[in-house]
Protein backbone atom coordinates (compact mmCIF):
# COMPACT_ATOMS: atom_id res chain seq x y z
CA UNK A 1 0.00 0.00 0.00
CA UNK A 2 1.26 3.13 -1.30
CA UNK A 3 0.15 5.97 1.50
CA UNK A 4 1.77 8.67 0.42
CA UNK A 5 0.36 8.40 -3.38
CA UNK A 6 -3.14 7.91 -1.40
CA UNK A 7 -2.35 11.26 1.02
CA UNK A 8 -1.59 13.13 -3.56
CA UNK A 9 -5.09 12.09 -3.88
CA UNK A 10 -6.51 14.87 -1.41
CA UNK A 11 -6.73 18.60 -2.26
CA UNK A 12 -4.06 19.30 0.58
CA UNK A 13 -1.59 22.94 -0.04
CA UNK A 14 2.16 22.13 -0.48
CA UNK A 15 4.20 19.29 -1.33
CA UNK A 16 4.07 15.95 0.50
CA UNK A 17 7.37 15.19 2.62
CA UNK A 18 6.81 11.90 4.10
CA UNK A 19 3.48 9.84 5.60
CA UNK A 20 4.46 7.94 8.53
CA UNK A 21 1.73 5.66 11.42
CA UNK A 22 0.34 8.11 13.97
CA UNK A 23 -0.99 6.36 16.99
CA UNK A 24 -2.21 2.58 17.86
CA UNK A 25 -5.89 3.31 17.49
CA UNK A 26 -8.10 0.21 17.78
CA UNK A 27 -10.69 0.96 15.23
CA UNK A 28 -9.26 3.09 11.91
CA UNK A 29 -5.55 3.01 10.79
CA UNK A 30 -3.93 6.88 11.27
CA UNK A 31 -1.29 8.42 9.46
CA UNK A 32 0.39 12.29 9.68
CA UNK A 33 1.36 13.88 6.63
CA UNK A 34 4.00 16.18 6.37
CA UNK A 35 4.25 18.48 3.79
CA UNK A 36 7.72 20.86 2.65
CA UNK A 37 7.97 23.82 3.90
CA UNK A 38 5.51 25.97 5.71
CA UNK A 39 2.59 24.50 4.32
CA UNK A 40 0.10 22.60 6.67
CA UNK A 41 0.48 19.32 7.83
CA UNK A 42 -2.48 17.02 7.55
CA UNK A 43 -4.12 13.72 9.49
CA UNK A 44 -5.01 10.72 7.05
CA UNK A 45 -7.33 8.10 7.82
CA UNK A 46 -8.25 4.43 6.44
CA UNK A 47 -11.57 4.48 7.90
CA UNK A 48 -12.79 0.97 9.16
CA UNK A 49 -15.84 -0.05 6.96
CA UNK A 50 -16.52 -3.12 8.97
CA UNK A 51 -17.46 -0.89 12.14
CA UNK A 52 -18.43 2.26 9.65
CA UNK A 53 -20.31 0.39 7.07
CA UNK A 54 -21.56 3.70 5.00
CA UNK A 55 -18.26 6.16 5.34
CA UNK A 56 -19.77 8.69 2.66
CA UNK A 57 -22.49 9.51 5.19
CA UNK A 58 -20.24 9.35 7.90
CA UNK A 59 -18.37 11.74 6.29
CA UNK A 60 -20.96 14.05 5.03
CA UNK A 61 -22.14 14.27 8.99
CA UNK A 62 -18.39 15.53 9.92
CA UNK A 63 -18.80 17.86 7.16
CA UNK A 64 -21.84 19.20 8.24
CA UNK A 65 -21.13 19.69 11.79
CA UNK A 66 -17.92 21.17 11.44
CA UNK A 67 -18.96 23.51 8.84
CA UNK A 68 -21.87 24.42 11.90
CA UNK A 69 -19.44 24.92 14.55
CA UNK A 70 -17.02 26.39 12.94
CA UNK A 71 -19.77 29.39 12.00
CA UNK A 72 -20.03 29.21 15.90
CA UNK A 73 -16.32 30.07 16.20
CA UNK A 74 -15.92 32.69 13.82
CA UNK A 75 -19.27 34.03 15.72
CA UNK A 76 -17.43 34.24 18.99
CA UNK A 77 -14.36 35.85 17.54
CA UNK A 78 -12.56 32.57 17.91
CA UNK A 79 -9.83 30.81 15.87
CA UNK A 80 -11.85 28.17 13.07
CA UNK A 81 -8.72 26.89 11.95
CA UNK A 82 -7.48 25.30 15.56
CA UNK A 83 -10.80 25.29 17.27
CA UNK A 84 -12.68 23.21 14.57
CA UNK A 85 -11.25 20.35 12.95
CA UNK A 86 -11.31 20.98 9.04
CA UNK A 87 -12.09 18.07 6.30
CA UNK A 88 -10.07 18.55 3.46
CA UNK A 89 -11.84 17.09 0.26
CA UNK A 90 -10.56 14.50 -2.19
CA UNK A 91 -9.32 16.04 -5.83
CA UNK A 92 -12.35 14.90 -7.48
CA UNK A 93 -14.54 17.12 -4.94
CA UNK A 94 -15.76 14.07 -2.72
CA UNK A 95 -14.45 13.91 1.52
CA UNK A 96 -12.74 11.03 1.17
CA UNK A 97 -10.52 8.71 -1.37
CA UNK A 98 -12.03 4.76 -2.58
CA UNK A 99 -8.30 2.49 -3.00
CA UNK A 100 -8.86 -0.44 -4.78
CA UNK A 101 -9.40 -2.76 -2.38
CA UNK A 102 -11.96 -0.64 -2.01
CA UNK A 103 -10.86 1.10 1.64
CA UNK A 104 -11.92 4.47 2.38
CA UNK A 105 -9.94 7.00 2.94
CA UNK A 106 -10.36 10.71 4.65
CA UNK A 107 -8.16 13.73 5.46
CA UNK A 108 -8.19 16.60 7.86
CA UNK A 109 -5.91 19.39 8.78
CA UNK A 110 -2.83 18.64 11.38
CA UNK A 111 -3.96 21.28 14.44
CA UNK A 112 -0.19 22.14 15.63
CA UNK A 113 0.83 23.20 19.08
CA UNK A 114 -1.65 20.87 20.84
CA UNK A 115 -1.81 18.59 23.86
CA UNK A 116 -3.73 15.39 24.50
CA UNK A 117 -3.91 13.28 27.07
CA UNK A 118 -4.95 9.77 27.54
CA UNK A 119 -6.24 9.39 31.20
CA UNK A 120 -8.37 11.47 32.84
CA UNK A 121 -5.78 11.66 36.27
CA UNK A 122 -7.03 14.17 38.40
CA UNK A 123 -10.87 16.67 39.43
CA UNK A 124 -8.88 19.25 37.21
CA UNK A 125 -8.74 17.36 33.79
CA UNK A 126 -11.98 16.03 34.36
CA UNK A 127 -13.65 19.34 34.52
CA UNK A 128 -11.63 20.40 31.66
CA UNK A 129 -13.13 17.68 29.98
CA UNK A 130 -16.61 17.84 31.12
CA UNK A 131 -16.17 21.17 29.44
CA UNK A 132 -14.92 20.05 26.26
CA UNK A 133 -17.78 17.80 25.81
CA UNK A 134 -20.49 20.23 26.97
CA UNK A 135 -19.41 23.05 24.82
CA UNK A 136 -19.08 20.63 21.69
CA UNK A 137 -22.77 19.63 22.48
CA UNK A 138 -23.66 23.67 23.44
CA UNK A 139 -22.01 24.97 20.00
CA UNK A 140 -24.79 22.03 17.98
CA UNK A 141 -27.20 23.15 20.17
CA UNK A 142 -29.21 24.62 17.19
CA UNK A 143 -27.84 22.55 14.56
CA UNK A 144 -31.06 21.63 12.55
CA UNK A 145 -29.77 19.80 9.35
CA UNK A 146 -30.24 15.64 8.95
CA UNK A 147 -27.63 13.72 10.17
CA UNK A 148 -26.96 9.82 9.43
CA UNK A 149 -27.61 7.01 12.15
CA UNK A 150 -23.34 6.44 11.89
CA UNK A 151 -23.72 2.81 13.82
CA UNK A 152 -26.90 1.48 13.97
CA UNK A 153 -28.76 0.93 17.74
CA UNK A 154 -25.32 2.38 19.56
CA UNK A 155 -26.48 2.97 22.85
CA UNK A 156 -30.10 1.60 22.07
CA UNK A 157 -30.70 -0.77 25.25
CA UNK A 158 -34.17 -2.06 23.49
CA UNK A 159 -31.90 -3.48 20.35
CA UNK A 160 -28.93 -4.65 22.91
CA UNK A 161 -31.78 -6.49 24.39
CA UNK A 162 -32.68 -7.89 21.39
CA UNK A 163 -29.26 -9.23 20.79
CA UNK A 164 -28.73 -10.19 24.45
CA UNK A 165 -31.86 -12.56 24.69
CA UNK A 166 -30.41 -14.13 20.75
CA UNK A 167 -26.95 -14.96 22.50
CA UNK A 168 -28.59 -16.73 25.62
CA UNK A 169 -30.87 -18.69 23.54
CA UNK A 170 -28.40 -19.31 20.98
CA UNK A 171 -25.60 -20.30 24.06
CA UNK A 172 -23.00 -20.73 20.84
CA UNK A 173 -19.97 -21.15 23.56
CA UNK A 174 -22.02 -23.41 25.79
CA UNK A 175 -21.25 -21.39 28.96
CA UNK A 176 -24.66 -19.88 29.75
CA UNK A 177 -24.89 -22.94 32.54
CA UNK A 178 -21.75 -21.74 34.63
CA UNK A 179 -23.54 -17.69 34.47
CA UNK A 180 -26.88 -17.74 36.74
CA UNK A 181 -25.52 -15.13 39.07
CA UNK A 182 -24.34 -12.75 35.70
CA UNK A 183 -27.21 -13.43 33.98
CA UNK A 184 -29.50 -12.46 36.34
CA UNK A 185 -27.61 -8.85 37.45
CA UNK A 186 -28.99 -8.46 33.64
CA UNK A 187 -32.31 -10.00 33.94
CA UNK A 188 -32.79 -7.25 37.16
CA UNK A 189 -32.23 -4.05 35.58
CA UNK A 190 -33.92 -4.46 32.30
CA UNK A 191 -37.05 -2.69 33.17
CA UNK A 192 -35.24 -0.21 34.96
CA UNK A 193 -32.80 0.05 31.76
CA UNK A 194 -36.07 -0.03 28.88
CA UNK A 195 -38.01 2.53 30.83
CA UNK A 196 -35.15 5.24 29.76
CA UNK A 197 -35.07 3.93 26.76
CA UNK A 198 -38.81 4.28 26.28
CA UNK A 199 -38.99 8.09 27.28
CA UNK A 200 -36.10 8.63 24.44
CA UNK A 201 -38.05 6.56 21.22
CA UNK A 202 -41.70 8.89 23.00
CA UNK A 203 -39.68 11.90 22.79
CA UNK A 204 -39.76 12.85 26.76
CA UNK A 205 -35.91 13.13 26.32
CA UNK A 206 -34.79 14.75 23.09
CA UNK A 207 -32.39 13.57 20.59
CA UNK A 208 -29.46 16.11 19.86
CA UNK A 209 -25.84 16.05 18.07
CA UNK A 210 -23.77 13.67 20.22
CA UNK A 211 -20.29 12.87 19.74
CA UNK A 212 -20.75 9.39 21.41
CA UNK A 213 -16.73 8.80 21.89
CA UNK A 214 -15.88 11.05 24.68
CA UNK A 215 -13.20 9.44 25.88
CA UNK A 216 -10.31 12.16 26.95
CA UNK A 217 -8.01 11.73 24.02
CA UNK A 218 -10.60 13.09 22.00
CA UNK A 219 -9.92 16.41 22.74
CA UNK A 220 -7.40 18.74 22.18
CA UNK A 221 -5.74 21.39 24.79
CA UNK A 222 -3.60 24.70 23.85
CA UNK A 223 -0.34 24.99 25.44
CA UNK A 224 -1.76 26.48 28.57
CA UNK A 225 -4.12 23.21 29.20
CA UNK A 226 -7.34 25.13 28.01
CA UNK A 227 -9.84 22.74 25.81
CA UNK A 228 -9.13 23.72 22.32
CA UNK A 229 -11.54 21.48 20.25
CA UNK A 230 -13.23 17.97 20.18
CA UNK A 231 -12.04 15.88 17.40
CA UNK A 232 -12.32 12.17 15.82
CA UNK A 233 -15.95 13.14 14.87
CA UNK A 234 -16.72 9.56 13.25
CA UNK A 235 -19.26 9.05 15.77
CA UNK A 236 -20.94 12.03 15.76
CA UNK A 237 -24.72 11.42 15.29
CA UNK A 238 -28.43 12.05 16.70
CA UNK A 239 -28.56 10.54 20.07
CA UNK A 240 -29.35 11.72 23.67
CA UNK A 241 -27.22 14.01 25.19
CA UNK A 242 -26.53 11.33 27.85
CA UNK A 243 -24.28 9.17 25.58
CA UNK A 244 -22.05 11.59 26.43
CA UNK A 245 -21.98 12.21 29.93
CA UNK A 246 -22.67 8.75 30.75
CA UNK A 247 -19.97 7.09 29.29
CA UNK A 248 -17.44 10.04 30.16
CA UNK A 249 -18.21 9.53 33.78
CA UNK A 250 -17.69 5.46 32.89
CA UNK A 251 -14.21 6.05 31.53
CA UNK A 252 -13.02 9.15 34.09
CA UNK A 253 -14.52 8.15 37.34
CA UNK A 254 -13.42 4.60 37.57
CA UNK A 255 -11.01 4.23 40.03
CA UNK A 256 -9.48 1.10 38.66
CA UNK A 257 -9.16 -0.59 35.07
CA UNK A 258 -12.09 -1.51 32.49
CA UNK A 259 -11.30 -5.19 33.41
CA UNK A 260 -9.35 -5.18 36.85
CA UNK A 261 -8.81 -8.55 38.49
CA UNK A 262 -8.94 -6.75 41.75
CA UNK A 263 -12.65 -5.72 42.40
CA UNK A 264 -11.39 -3.73 45.63
CA UNK A 265 -9.87 -1.54 43.33
CA UNK A 266 -12.88 -0.81 41.16
CA UNK A 267 -15.48 2.26 42.09
CA UNK A 268 -17.27 5.55 41.08
CA UNK A 269 -15.47 8.42 42.34
CA UNK A 270 -17.80 10.91 43.56
CA UNK A 271 -15.06 13.44 43.20
CA UNK A 272 -14.40 12.64 39.62
CA UNK A 273 -17.90 12.48 38.81
CA UNK A 274 -18.45 16.22 40.51
CA UNK A 275 -15.19 17.64 38.38
CA UNK A 276 -17.00 16.31 35.22
CA UNK A 277 -20.09 17.05 35.82
CA UNK A 278 -18.96 20.79 36.85
CA UNK A 279 -16.85 21.31 33.59
CA UNK A 280 -20.38 19.73 31.38
CA UNK A 281 -23.20 22.18 33.07
CA UNK A 282 -21.29 25.12 32.83
CA UNK A 283 -21.66 24.86 29.31
CA UNK A 284 -24.59 23.23 29.05
CA UNK A 285 -27.38 23.91 31.94
CA UNK A 286 -29.25 26.90 30.14
CA UNK A 287 -29.56 24.36 27.02
CA UNK A 288 -31.02 21.00 28.35
CA UNK A 289 -34.30 20.27 29.24
CA UNK A 290 -35.86 18.93 32.42
CA UNK A 291 -36.34 15.51 31.42
CA UNK A 292 -32.32 15.50 30.17
CA UNK A 293 -30.97 16.77 33.76
CA UNK A 294 -33.21 14.39 35.70
CA UNK A 295 -31.63 11.30 34.11
CA UNK A 296 -27.92 12.81 34.19
CA UNK A 297 -26.65 10.90 36.78
CA UNK A 298 -28.76 7.64 35.45
CA UNK A 299 -26.63 7.89 32.25
CA UNK A 300 -23.91 6.76 33.27
CA UNK A 301 -25.54 4.19 34.92
CA UNK A 302 -27.31 3.08 31.67
CA UNK A 303 -24.20 3.39 29.50
CA UNK A 304 -22.24 1.13 32.58
CA UNK A 305 -24.80 -1.43 32.25
CA UNK A 306 -24.73 -1.69 28.71
CA UNK A 307 -21.25 -2.36 28.86
CA UNK A 308 -21.65 -5.26 31.51
CA UNK A 309 -24.47 -7.17 29.21
CA UNK A 310 -21.86 -6.23 25.77
CA UNK A 311 -18.95 -8.28 27.83
CA UNK A 312 -21.31 -11.27 28.55
CA UNK A 313 -22.53 -11.35 25.74
CA UNK A 314 -19.39 -11.83 23.57
CA UNK A 315 -18.68 -14.22 26.22
CA UNK A 316 -21.60 -16.20 25.78
CA UNK A 317 -20.96 -15.73 22.08
CA UNK A 318 -17.06 -17.43 22.21
CA UNK A 319 -15.60 -13.98 22.41
CA UNK A 320 -16.31 -12.51 18.80
CA UNK A 321 -16.00 -8.93 19.06
CA UNK A 322 -13.67 -7.77 21.94
CA UNK A 323 -10.45 -8.63 21.57
CA UNK A 324 -8.92 -10.99 24.59
CA UNK A 325 -6.07 -11.60 26.12
CA UNK A 326 -7.08 -15.01 28.14
CA UNK A 327 -10.14 -17.52 28.05
CA UNK A 328 -12.03 -15.20 30.49
CA UNK A 329 -11.03 -11.90 29.52
CA UNK A 330 -14.29 -10.68 28.99
CA UNK A 331 -15.89 -12.20 32.01
CA UNK A 332 -13.46 -10.14 33.77
CA UNK A 333 -14.48 -7.22 31.88
CA UNK A 334 -17.55 -8.35 33.10
CA UNK A 335 -17.26 -8.46 36.73
CA UNK A 336 -14.88 -5.00 36.49
CA UNK A 337 -17.79 -2.92 34.99
CA UNK A 338 -20.70 -4.68 37.23
CA UNK A 339 -18.30 -3.97 39.95
CA UNK A 340 -18.37 -0.27 39.18
CA UNK A 341 -22.06 -0.50 38.67
CA UNK A 342 -23.08 -1.30 41.67
CA UNK A 343 -20.74 1.58 43.48
CA UNK A 344 -22.57 4.11 40.96
CA UNK A 345 -25.72 2.84 42.04
CA UNK A 346 -25.23 3.11 45.92
CA UNK A 347 -23.67 6.79 45.53
CA UNK A 348 -26.96 7.78 43.31
CA UNK A 349 -28.86 9.59 45.39
CA UNK A 350 -25.57 11.86 45.97
CA UNK A 351 -24.86 11.67 41.80
CA UNK A 352 -28.57 13.41 42.00
CA UNK A 353 -27.86 15.86 44.71
CA UNK A 354 -24.54 16.96 42.52
CA UNK A 355 -26.18 17.57 39.19
CA UNK A 356 -28.97 19.74 40.91
CA UNK A 357 -26.52 21.66 43.19
CA UNK A 358 -24.55 22.14 39.95
CA UNK A 359 -27.62 23.01 37.48
CA UNK A 360 -28.82 25.72 40.37
CA UNK A 361 -25.46 27.16 40.30
CA UNK A 362 -25.02 28.17 36.60
CA UNK A 363 -28.78 28.11 34.99
CA UNK A 364 -29.58 31.79 35.31
CA UNK A 365 -32.90 32.80 37.70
Amino acid sequence: MDVQSIAEQFAITGIVDSVKPLGDGFINDTYIIRTKGDTPDYILQRKNKYVFPDVPSMMDNIAKVTAHIRKKVIEAGGNPDREVMTVVPALDGRLYHTDSDNDFWAVSVFIPDTVAYNCADSPELARKGGQGIGKFQAQLSDFSDELSETIAGFHNIAHRFRQWDAAVTADKAGRVKNLAEEIGWIEQRRERMMEYRRLVDSGVIPTRVTHNDTKINNILFDSHGEVLCVIDLDTVMPAPIHNDFGDAIRTYANTGAEDDVQLERVSMSLEMFKAYADGYLSQQAASLTDSEIDYLAFSAIYITFEQVLRFLMDYIDGDIYYKIKSPDHNLQRTRAQYKLLTSMEEQYPQMQAIITDLVNKYRPC
